[in-house]
C-alpha cells in the first residue's frame, strides 16, 4: 500500500511544487460569499486558505453576509429590498447587516484560531487583522430609487493593508465602509474585493461563489456539451459581457465576471470564478493545471494572438532550427501561407518566441495541435502553456472534445499537462492516412 502511495504522491506533489514556487510572496484577495458561510463550507475554506498563506502567499480576505443579512431581517418581519443589483439599506437593514458582519467577522476568527491535532490547522498559527480600510460614500439616488445606507468604496487603505501583511498576517475586511463624518455604509463584498484587489495590483483576485464559472455558451443549459471556460483572455471576456444581459443576482452568468474584468483592467492579472461547493476549490484552481472555475486573464493583445499573413516569415524562422533536428515535421512556406489562419503566435516587440497550429477534424469531435514551437530564448516563461490554453479555447469554440498531438521528443511536457497516450490507431480516418510509420510519433490526447 505504502508503494502505490509512493507512486502517487510524489509525482503529484513535484506537479505542484512549481505552482508553490511561482506563487511565494504573491498577493491573493479572496471574496468569500455569505451564501458558502451559510453552506458549511467556513471550515474547509479557512483550513485551505491557512495552508495556502503556509506556502508563502500574502492574503486578504473579503467576506459578504447576504443570506445572513436576509434572515436577520426575516426575523424581524422586515422584506429585502433590492434594486439594479444593490441591497436597498433602510436603517432597519444597516442594523441587520452590522450584527451579521460582527458575528460572520467573530467565526471566521474563531475558526483561523483553530489548531486541533491531526486537523490541517495543526500547528498553524494564522493571526487575522481586520479594520477600518475602507472609506466609503453613498450611492444615492438612482433612477428615483434612494438607496440610503448602501454605499461605494471612495478610498481603500493601501498602506495600511500593506502593513499588515508584511507583518505575515492575513487581514480581514467586512463589506462596510465609513465616511469621514463616521457614517457606516452597507457595502457589496463583490465591489470591496475588486477594489481591494486592484488598489493593491493584486496578483489574483478569487471569487467563492454560487456558480461554478462561466461556461463557454453562458446562455445555454449545464452539462457536459456546455463545459465550463477554464481561461479566458481579457479581451474576450469583454465581448462576452457586452452580450449577456445586465446581472441582477448573483447567479446571473455576468455578475462575477463583470467584477473580474474590472480587476483585470485595473491592474490585476488574474481573477476567478470558483465553486465553493467543490471541496478544496481554492486548492484546485491555485496548484493544479487546468483548475476547476473560470479565468479571466489579462493578456496583452500583441503577446498572445491569432496569426496574420504578416507573421509567416517568423514562423518559418522560429520553426527551422526544430525542423533541421528532427523535432518538427518539415513545413514549407506554401504549406504555412495556405494554413496561417490556423496559427496562433506569442509576439514579443515584433519578434515571434512562440506558434502552435489547430487543424480541427470535427467529424471524430477533436482537432490537432500541431507546429508546437517556443524559443529558446523563452522557455520555461510559460509561454507554452499559453499556447496550449488559446488553442484549447479554440477547440471549445469549435465545439470540439478534445484535441491531440504528434510527437517524438516531448511527450512529458504534454502529459504533465493532461494529456494521455494513446495507439495511432485512434487518430480520426483523415488523420490516420497522414500517418508517418516511420517516424513512429507519439499520439497523445486530452479531453476539454
Amino acid at each position: 500500500m505504502s508503494t502505490v502511495f509512493n507512486f502517487t504522491f510524489v509525482p503529484w506533489f513535484r506537479s505542484v511544487a512549481p505552482y508553490i514556487h511561482k506563487f511565494r510572496h504573491q498577493t491573493f484577495v479572496v471574496g468569500l460569499t455569505g451564501e458558502a458561510i451559510a453552506a458549511g463550507k467556513l471550515q474547509s475554506i479557512v483550513q485551505d486558505l491557512a495552508m495556502i498563506q503556509a506556502m508563502g502567499v500574502k492574503i486578504v480576505l473579503v467576506h459578504g453576509f447576504r443570506p445572513q443579512v436576509n434572515e436577520q431581517l426575516a426575523a424581524k418581519g422586515h422584506a429585502a429590498r433590492y434594486s439594479h443589483g444593490m441591497r436597498i439599506t433602510d436603517p432597519v437593514a444597516l442594523d441587520c447587516a452590522q450584527e451579521a458582519a460582527g458575528q460572520l467577522r467573530y467565526e471566521i476568527e474563531a475558526a483561523f484560531s483553530q489548531g486541533l491535532p491531526n486537523t490541517p490547522m495543526a500547528g498553524a498559527r494564522v493571526r487575522v487583522i481586520s479594520g477600518n480600510f475602507l472609506t466609503a460614500r453613498p450611492v444615492g439616488i438612482v433612477d428615483g430609487v434612494d438607496f440610503q445606507h448602501t454605499g461605494l468604496v471612495r478610498k481603500v487603505d493601501v498602506a495600511g493593508i500593506r502593513r499588515s501583511l508584511e507583518s505575515e498576517a492575513m487581514v480581514l475586511i467586512s463589506p462596510f465602509g465609513f465616511s469621514p463624518t463616521g457614517e457606516a455604509f452597507n457595502l457589496a463584498m463583490e465591489e470591496v474585493a475588486t477594489r481591494v484587489a486592484s488598489e493593491l495590483k493584486a496578483d489574483k483576485l478569487l471569487f467563492l461563489s454560487e456558480v461554478p464559472g462561466i461556461r463557454t455558451r453562458p446562455d445555454d443549459p449545464a452539462g457536459e456539451d456546455n463545459p465550463i471556460d477554464t481561461e479566458l483572455p481579457l479581451a474576450q471576456a469583454r465581448q462576452l459581457l457586452s452580450r449577456l444581459p445586465a446581472a441582477q443576482r448573483p447567479t446571473d452568468a455576468a455578475f462575477y465576471l463583470q467584477h473580474c474584468v474590472r480587476a483585470c483592467e485595473h491592474g490585476v492579472e488574474r481573477s476567478h470564478i470558483i465553486p465553493f461547493a467543490v471541496d478544496g476549490a481554492l486548492l484546485l484552481e491555485i496548484y493544479v493545471h487546468d483548475g476547476i472555475g473560470t479565468m479571466v486573464v489579462d493578456e496583452k493583445l500583441e503577446e498572445l494572438r491569432e496569426a496574420t499573413a504578416d507573421d509567416v516569415g517568423g514562423i518559418l524562422q522560429l520553426i527551422e532550427p526544430f525542423e533541421k533536428d528532427g523535432t518538427l515535421v518539415k513545413r514549407d512556406r506554401t504549406e504555412i501561407e495556405r494554413d496561417i489562419a490556423a496559427y496562433t503566435v506569442i509576439e514579443h516587440d515584433g519578434v515571434i518566441f512562440g506558434c502552435a497550429a489547430l487543424y480541427p477534424y470535427p467529424e471524430a469531435g477533436t482537432a490537432e495541435m500541431a507546429a508546437v514551437t517556443v524559443s529558446p530564448n523563452s522557455q520555461g516563461t510559460g509561454d507554452g502553456e499559453k499556447l496550449l490554453k488559446r488553442i484549447e479555447q479554440r477547440a471549445r469554440m469549435l465545439g470540439l472534445t478534445s484535441i491531440f498531438v504528434l510527437t517524438t521528443r516531448t511527450m512529458h511536457w504534454f502529459i504533465k499537462r493532461g494529456f494521455s497516450p494513446v495507439d495511432p490507431d485512434w487518430l480520426p480516418e483523415a488523420r490516420k492516412r497522414k500517418y508517418n510509420w516511420d517516424r513512429k510519433s507519439q499520439v497523445l490526447v486530452k479531453k476539454l
